[in-house]
Formats: C-alpha cells, structure tokens, sequence
C-alpha cells in the first residue's frame, strides 16, 4: 500500500483553491497510453493529500504509481526534478528508492494542461517504479524494524550528500513551512490552538527553540533531508529471520537543505505516533542512526527539542488543515489527538528523563543489533 502521507501531519495546506486534480480513471488511461505507449490493465486510487496517485497495472507486463502533482507545486518544475533525480540517484545506491519511467519522448516529468472540473490546469505528470511492501505503520513496531528506519534514514542522507545536479541550490526552501528550520513561523498559525491547553506547550517549545536550539545551527551537520520519513512513507517485507527489512522509501515531495540531526527527530517522531509504547521508539532509532553517523555533542543536546519541534509543526499545521477542510475535521484530529499526548508527556518528563532513555536504550541496542557500528563515515562534515 503507498499511502504518500499522513494527512494533514506532512503536508504543507493547499496555497490555492482547487489546486489538487481529480482525474477520472479515463483521463489516467489516456495519459499512460499516451505519454508512456502503455496500456492500463487496472487503474486503482490511492491515498494522497494535495496530489493525486494511481496504481497501474499494464497490459504489457508491470505495474507503476502514477503521481499527478497539484498545480500549485507544478509551477515550480525544477523542485519535482530535483526530488526524481534523487530518487534515481538513491536507487542507484542500492537503496530501495522508486524511479521513474520516461515517457516516448524521453522526459522523466511531464507538464500537462488537464480539466479536472473547474476548467484547464497545469499538473506535472510523473510514472513511477511500484515497490512491493506494506507500510511500517501496519506490521508489529519491534525495536529490530525500528533500528533499520533509524539506520535506513542515515543511510539515506549520508547518500544523498554524493549527488550532484547543476540545480540542487532549489532545496534551499526558505520559509519552507515542514523544515525544522522554520519553526518561528509557527507563530503565524498559533490563533488555530486558541482554547487549547497544549497552546501553552507549543508556545513554550517555539520559545526553547529560538534560545537553545538557533544559536547550535552552526555546530549542527548540513545535508540534504528527506524531510518526511513517516511510518506511512517507509515500506517492508518480511526477512529471513522473523522480522522485517525496509522495502521502499516513499514521498520526497519535502526535501530540503537542512541538517543530519533534523532527519533524526523526524524519524522518531514520526515513529511514535501509532507505537503503544512511544517513549521506547527513540532507542532504537537512535541506535540504527548512530550505527551510520554518530552524533557529535550539539546534535544529541538537540535530539530532545528538535523532536517535540516537530510535533509542535505536525500538531499546528494539522488544527490549519482543518479550517481549510472542515469535512476532514474528524479524521484529522484523530491524528492531531495522539499526538498531543506524545508532545504532552515528552514534555511533562522533561529533557534530561526523557534523553537518559533514549540514550541508555541506544547504548543496550547497538551491540545487539550491529556489532560494528559508532565509526564516523567518509563524507560526514
């Protein structure tokens, strides 16, 4: 299953009304005979939030997602590019990454003017390798599987420092809402938690982070991020010894320049939301992490924040969401409900509780899982 995100927790809001396509399943075919000189033997729907995803199966033989981009992100073609450059350049690597197939006139993105109801657009059109796996999401979150998201994601950044494209300096996304960096801007959208207890928590964290963290962002490790490494975007498939091994990374529609310490917290904190016992989830993360790139002092006095940063950003933009699609009121804070209580009781713990588990649990797991682990690796600066 490819679910592309966690709706309303990796998503920037729509920037414009009926900016997201709607393509009947006759449109689609007509798209892949046309542009990829394939016919469709199935067409299913799959889940996005501002985009539009199908599951192809062809007559010739295979089956592909194809990505409709909304026409919002569409105007900036060079980003979705530089996103499936990545994605080829990573699957290159040996990472299980999806690729896409270049149309009949050999372009990997295609621009296409399509109505969709409320009259002609411009959508970028892109047909993907499928991957086989289910999400993390659905199988039992073991500390093994949540090592290998940890060391998958390191794994994943370290590589994606090798790659070279002449317009890489696109992934300096200013103001860029799902960056780290930009969780000052948060304040713009507290008005959506008036009323809310956890406005106090959230407003507090925003405080922390402009005295404690802003000032260590020159001691912190620059890279490129994939910026939404969800239980959601993560596929697996059963291994050979009872547990699973990572299939497919999915979703880099929120890469940017960031920093490695970044691509942490989002992993775990992302790997909280449906885990019963969400405060054992940084351990092992932080152990398959570190069995790749080992944190340097201003990165693991960050770790603790940076997390509950990135709650706060999930947490706000998800009560945004739902003035923008009141009809999705209910699935939504469903989602936002869960994690105010991982925000909550990280926060009522405390820095120095909750990082003595996190780093002790680390500590118990990586011998256990890889006995060579904590070198410092080629190409970290």
């Amino acid at each position: 299953m490819h679910v592309v995100t966690l709706a309303g927790f990796s998503t920037a809001p729509m920037s414009t009304a009926n900016t997201k396509p709607n393509l009947s399943h006759l449109q689609v075919s007509e798209l892949v005979k046309r542009l990829y000189g394939l016919t469709p033997s199935q067409i299913h729907p799959l889940p996005s939030y501002d985009d539009q995803n199908f599951h192809v199966l062809v007559s010739e033989g295979g089956q592909y997602v194809l990505k409709i981009t909304n026409s919002a992100d569409s105007q900036n073609p060079t980003v979705l590019e530089v996103q499936t450059v990545a994605m080829s350049f990573l699957f290159q690597r040996r990472l299980p990454s999806q690729t896409a197939l270049p149309t009949t006139t050999g372009h990997v993105l295609s621009l296409e003017d399509i109505d969709c109801g409320f009259g002609k657009q411009k959508y970028l059109v892109r047909l993907l390798t499928y991957l086989p796996g289910t999400t993390i999401a659905k199988v039992p979150c073991s500390p093994q599987i949540l090592y290998e998201a940890g060391k998958m994601a390191a794994k994943m950044d370290l590589a994606l420092q090798e790659m070279e494209h002449p317009q890489l300096h696109v992934l300096n996304r200013e103001n860029f809402i799902w960056s780290l960096s930009s969780i000052p801007l948060l304040e713009r959208y507290l008005y959506v938690m008036d009323g809310d207890p956890v406005q106090v928590v959230i407003k507090a964290v925003l405080q922390q982070y402009k005295t404690q963290l802003q000032p260590k962002l020159s001691s912190f490790r620059k890279c490129i991020n994939h910026g939404d490494f969800n239980d959601h975007n993560i596929l697996v498939q059963p291994d050979n010894l009872g547990g699973y091994k990572i299939s497919g990374i999915l979703d880099f529609g929120d890469m940017s320049n960031g920093y490695y310490i970044y691509e942490l917290a989002i992993t775990i904190m992302y790997m909280m939301i449906e885990n019963p016992t969400p405060l054992d989830v940084g351990g092992p993360v932080l152990a398959g992490w570190e069995s790749i790139i080992p944190l340097n002092e201003a990165e693991r006095d960050s770790l603790y924040l940076l997390v509950l940063c990135r709650f706060c950003q999930s947490l706000v933009m998800a009560r945004h969401t739902v003035t923008q699609q009141q009809e999705n009121e209910e699935y939504l804070m469903i989602t936002a409900r869960t994690g105010i209580r991982h925000l909550c009781q990280l926060w009522e713990m405390g820095k120095e509780e909750v990082e003595r588990h996190w780093f002790d649990s680390a500590a118990h797991y990586l011998p256990r899982m890889d006995p060579v682990a904590m070198v410092e690796p080629k190409g970290v600066q």
